[in-house]
């Protein structure tokens, strides 16, 4: 009985009778481009009635002929009221707030944008944020924004992990366009495959995020909104050089091949050949490498019969070389005469979206997502040898609907993943398949002025995983003006790939052992984790300036999880949680327009992370317990012909981590059991010539702050104490660089 219910509760809104909507779209004006405008307030004057604007500006919402007053609003714009004498799709550009240039307002002071109205904990940084910084993958993207952590994965391989929550990446979903990307094979060195410049926009929720988009999700979700070939300058050209000598180019053609198709070829390549090793321990601090990476967009809009779709197609081909200066591989490799490590990487991938709105009933939707990526990684740390083969399929139909009202909203669907692993470490082959079907419902309530709420639950029978249920609940309440209060709950789980997801153990001398062999996933558990979490937001005006403030807490608790224990430095362990452990979060954030074009950003952040290992309750190692974040942006006036500076600075300092225990090695390879505490400086200068071109120069680093011998046993790195993971700083020192952006409309 109670299954029949819940079966007919899931889909009410197919039965639901129709009712008259009316349609259209909200913009912004930025660079001199139309945009999408997402979250903006759509309601009818003198009534509860309204809607939100999706992530591509659209709403949709109730139209009756007593309805004849249309307000638009959004935070940092200014509001209009429109009158409305017939139901037809409506196209309404919103103007910044303040009276002068509206573009140049716009893209400064929304630059990450906020809504005190959605139920998640949800912010957007634009494409005028990304620019702040060189921003040349999506790893670098998040160097200005104080909730994502960045930090080296180790002091080989040059690679950036990110970290939300005080939780490595692995516990965040991470996609592009709302599919799945960075997972699987791909999650060590996958955020350095997407190019900066293909990146539109990012959507960040913090805490489980929608079920619609899977169940894995335990710290939150990273939604990267790529450029699309309509909206897309027809060229593009993008050229960075940096003092390490490390070149990109990246380049973007988009055509309308026919009133309802357009297509773009966007290809990105990156190069960096010089072996640096400026502290003297006979390592780079970089390493050497290629890539190439091409992709091939195509749209197709029928406004007539509500159809939109993309296909895309995606190859890349990534080759590094790290290790000691003196190693050659066509000499030294699977020898002990040099410490040397090749990762190279093919990546292909087709992703398609089907979107399908009716025309007689607009507030019913129904979408269609299928990507599928082949991903091969062959690679060695010295010694140790590490290829995984990757084959992944994700499909996911999502219907939208309302019930009696767009106050009232409703997503229904089905998804499908296949992933087959084939791993080799060292000499032993590790297969495995995981599948898996879903099913999901997601009810929204919004009455834009007091509350919101978006409440799902999904089924999921997986081979390995076996049959679960994953809730999760968002509430927004506005207890006064310009506030939102946000509280948040839900349900992850996941499967820990142990190899993929800890490639640094590899460079290093440590043996890696599976302590557990009952489970399904190389003898492990699944992991499993509760995420709870509450936000305030409020904005106010100090000295008649535009200001706000942010409260974060969230906690992590993990019923299941698998134990990365790097606690003896001969070992690296992996082994079931048995005990407790948990991640707790808080975030204090202002925002504040100091004076005319001149915004500042303070974040002060707490950890408190603790897991039961082997050897007792420890606090997470190499995690900063305090962080303090500022970010300075100013701009000139736009002058007539386009032209006007901007200049960006920001400042991270990190308190002190814990290290690993190195208790057992000899004397001389013993370590502190804290870090020092870490400050840098970045800065950037960008000179806009015109709408056209612009030009910019910066540094990262400028303090020139060094970790001194991140390598362990340098001088011996075939030896048993040998060990690269013990990075908490940057090893390179200052770096400067320069390029241009050159664009034709």
């Amino acid at each position: 009985m109670k299954k029949y219910l819940i079966i007919k509760f899931m889909f009410l809104s197919l039965i639901l009778s129709a009712q008259d909507q009316l349609k259209g779209v909200v913009l912004e004006t930025s660079s001199g481009k139309e945009m999408p405008l997402p979250g903006a307030n759509v309601y009818w004057l003198g009534s509860s009635v309204g809607a939100i604007t999706n992530a591509d500006g659209t709403f949709t919402l109730p139209y009756k002929f007593s309805y004849n007053k249309l307000v638009f609003s959004y935070v940092g714009f200014k509001s209009d009221t429109i009158t409305i004498s017939e139901n037809k799709f409506i196209k309404h550009v919103l103007q910044a707030s303040d009276e002068l240039d509206a573009v140049e307002i716009t893209s400064r002071k929304q630059a990450t944008r906020k809504s005190y109205l959605q139920a998640s904990n949800t912010f957007t940084v634009t494409s005028a944020e990304l620019l702040k910084a060189a921003c040349c993958n999506l790893a670098e993207s998040f160097e200005t924004n104080p909730s994502i952590d960045v930090n080296f994965a180790d002091a080989i391989s040059g690679s950036k992990q990110i970290k939300m929550l005080g939780l490595n990446s692995p516990y965040i979903l991470i996609a592009t366009e709302n599919i799945p990307a960075i997972r699987g094979a791909s999650q060590a060195y996958g955020l350095s495959f997407i190019p900066g410049t293909w990146v539109e926009s990012i959507q960040i929720t913090k805490g489980t995020g929608s079920v619609v988009n899977g169940f894995e999700s335990i710290a939150g979700q990273i939604n990267a909104e790529m450029v699309k070939p309509t909206t897309d300058d027809k060229l593009f050209v993008n050229l960075y050089g940096a003092s390490s000598e490390r070149l990109e180019l990246n380049t973007h053609f988009n055509t309308k091949v026919s009133d309802k198709w357009s297509t773009g070829l966007y290809v990105h390549g990156n190069t960096h050949q010089e072996e640096h090793d400026v502290n003297d321990d006979g390592f780079m601090d970089m390493p050497i490498y290629n890539q190439i990476n091409v992709m091939n967009r195509w749209q197709y809009t029928n406004t007539e019969k509500g159809v939109v779709s993309f296909i895309n197609l995606r190859y890349l081909n990534d080759e590094k070389q790290a290790g000691q200066v003196e190693f050659d591989p066509e000499r030294d490799k699977g020898t002990a005469n040099f410490w040397g490590s090749e990762i190279n990487t093919e990546r292909f991938e087709v992703t398609t979206k089907l979107g399908y709105v009716n025309p007689e009933i607009p507030y019913q939707s129904l979408g269609f997502q299928t990507a599928f990526s082949h991903h091969q990684q062959d690679s060695y740390f010295g010694l140790n040898q590490y290829d995984i083969k990757h084959n992944s399929f994700y499909s996911n139909l999502v219907y939208n609907s309302i019930i009696s009202d767009s106050r009232h909203k409703v997503k229904t669907g089905l998804s499908f993943t296949y992933d087959h692993y084939n791993e080799l470490v060292n000499s032993v082959n590790y297969k495995r398949t995981e599948n898996s079907v879903g099913g999901f419902f997601e009810y929204a309530f919004d009455n834009l002025d007091k509350l919101s709420l978006t409440a799902g639950m999904r089924v999921d029978q997986h081979n390995r995983l076996g049959f679960f249920v994953t809730p999760r609940l968002h509430v927004r309440y506005t207890p006064w003006e310009k506030s939102a209060l946000r509280a948040s709950i839900g349900r992850g789980k996941r499967s820990a790939n142990i190899f993929a997801e800890n490639q640094n153990m590899f460079s290093s001398s440590r043996q890696i052992n599976i302590l557990n062999s009952n489970g399904k996933i190389y003898g492990l558990d699944p992991e499993i984790a509760w995420n709870y979490g509450i936000s305030y937001l409020q904005g106010f005006n100090l000295f008649d300036r535009k200001a706000d403030v942010t409260f974060d807490f969230y906690r992590t608790d993990f019923q299941n999880q698998v134990v990365v224990d790097w606690e003896n430095p001969y070992e690296v362990n992996f082994y079931n949680l048995e005990g407790d452990s948990y991640a707790n979060s808080f975030q204090f954030e202002f925002n504040y327009n100091v004076f005319e074009h001149f915004d500042l950003r303070m974040a002060y952040k707490y950890y408190d992370i603790k897991t039961d290992y082997i050897s007792g309750k420890l606090e997470k190692p190499l995690v900063p317990k305090h962080r303090l974040f500022a970010n300075t942006s100013y701009e000139t006036a736009i002058k007539e012909s386009g032209s006007q500076w901007k200049f960006d600075a920001t400042y991270n300092w990190l308190s002190a981590q814990r290290f690993p225990s190195t208790d057992l090695s000899p004397s001389q390879f013993q370590l502190a059991d804290k870090t020092p505490t870490v400050g840098t400086l970045n800065l950037q200068v960008t000179k806009v010539f015109s709408p056209k071109f612009e030009v910019y120069l910066g540094g990262e680093n400028v303090t020139n702050v060094r970790q001194d011998n991140p390598v362990v046993s340098a001088d011996n790195p075939f030896g048993s104490n040998f060990d690269s993971n013990f990075v908490y700083g940057p090893i390179y020192g200052s770096m400067y660089y320069a390029g241009l952006r050159f664009r034709i409309k």
